[in-house]
């Protein structure tokens, strides 16, 4: 049996040793190295996206990787590509940095410099782990090998006032009502408004998780407020000073634990980068940034998309560009933008519509917001377009709102077929 192996090395020399032993082993089959994490990421991602059996069997972090330190990165890879043995190569081959690698998830360390026997007795285990992995699994392999639990989209803002944390919640309301187990994270730490627009009150936070190492199931439970809508929500700090207790390294843990439990999680991300809303950004399978058809607010989406890129978070390609209050007289219309940006502009458009929103923004009670409204309906499709709706099925009783889920859930698939046709 061919092994595939793919190394992550930031360094190109090491990349090329790596390469060079890598080739030498019996049956083995040496994919390109990818230097950062977001690389990697991104290629378990597409590969998963199109077979299960395109993964490789083994997965090499070089210590020297970036910009997520190497045993974080670990940690993501075991958790959204559980069925893939992962090795750390590392200088240091102590026993300590051996456990915390073991803890992370890795299947085995490798000291540096590279000997050839420890490299293919780490690379042969590794693989024969995963493939035993993947037989044991069979059929259910293709859940269990593509992640735990379901999809992350973070939703960004160009700037602020643009529509970031209305859209967050009109995805997440979207979901539940198509019937996915939804949580809706507010991650903009220091002025976050999904409590303040769905008119809920609760002493936890995000901030409540940081420090913690291993969130279980009932740490989670006892941070999540299950709203009546059908939404879990785990909101940002009261005080927003408790905002920088959540780091790059506990936002990762949190998103862990939360893809772990639900089919979607939803994260308001503000208009803010920092370090745990630019790793939530980086784990996202949907990346989605608001801006709205004017100049200050696409210069501001062209800066943030750069940044983005600079900090290797996300490339401007992989980017979903949502444009909020269009109309068809605005001279900035959405193919504009996009070239602008380099973005994926979405198919359809926010309207802009005032009247519609006020009433249940100055109440605090968005999910009020009728069935009719251009807007709710816009946002719900666009939920549709981007993939975050349940497959309609047969018909069942429905929570309110779920009727127009369905509809916009319907309205995708037509245009799909249309597309393939």
């Amino acid at each position: 049996m061919t092994t595939r192996i793919l190394p992550a090395a930031g360094d190109p020399d090491a990349a090329r040793v790596l390469v060079t032993l890598l080739s030498q082993l019996p049956s083995s089959e040496p994919a390109v190295p990818v230097p950062d994490s977001t690389t990697l990421l991104d290629t378990l991602g597409r590969l998963a996206a199109e077979s299960i059996d395109e993964l490789p069997e083994v997965v090499l972090v070089h210590e020297r990787i970036g910009p997520v330190p190497a045993l974080e990165l670990i940690r993501e890879v075991a958790l959204r590509f559980p069925a893939v043995g992962v090795v750390l190569v590392s200088s240091d081959a102590g026993p300590a940095l051996f456990s915390a690698a073991m803890d992370s998830g890795a299947r085995g360390l490798i000291g540096l410099p590279l000997a050839y026997e420890e490299l293919a007795a780490r690379v042969q285990a590794a693989a024969q782990w995963s493939v035993g992995v993947r037989r044991h699994l069979g059929r259910g392999a293709a859940e269990i090998v593509s992640g735990p639990g379901g999809r992350v989209v973070t939703v960004s803002g160009a700037k602020g006032g643009v529509g970031t944390t209305f859209t967050a919640v009109q995805f997440a309301l979207a979901a539940a009502a198509s019937g996915r187990r939804t949580a809706l994270v507010d991650m903009d730490l220091q002025a976050g408004d999904v409590g303040s627009y769905l008119d809920v009150q609760f002493r936890r936070s995000i901030a409540d998780l940081a420090g913690i190492q291993d969130i279980s199931p009932r740490v989670l439970q006892d941070a999540v407020y299950e709203d009546r809508t059908g939404v879990a929500l785990l909101l940002a700090p009261a005080d927003g000073e408790r905002g920088e207790e959540v780091d790059e390294r506990a936002a990762r843990l949190v998103i862990g634990a939360l893809r772990a439990r639900y089919e979607l999680v939803v994260i308001d991300c503000g208009t803010q980068v920092t370090g745990a809303n630019a790793a939530a950004v980086e784990t996202a399978d949907v990346a989605v940034l608001v801006t709205t058809p004017d100049v200050v607010a696409v210069r501001a989406a062209k800066r943030m998309v750069r940044m983005w890129e600079r900090l290797q978070v996300r490339k401007a390609e992989d980017t979903a560009m949502v444009v909020n209050r269009w109309s068809k007289h605005t001279e900035i219309q959405p193919a504009l933008i996009e070239k602008i940006t380099k973005t994926r502009a979405t198919r359809t458009p926010v309207p802009a519509a005032f009247k519609e929103l006020q009433a249940v923004v100055d109440a605090g009670r968005v999910q009020d917001l009728d069935n009719r409204s251009t807007v709710k309906q816009a946002l719900w499709t666009l939920a549709g377009e981007l993939g975050l709706l349940a497959a309609p099925e047969a018909p069942a009783p429905q929570p309110p709102g779920a009727s127009l889920a369905v509809r916009a859930s319907g309205q995708v698939a037509r245009l799909r077929r249309g597309r393939e046709g």
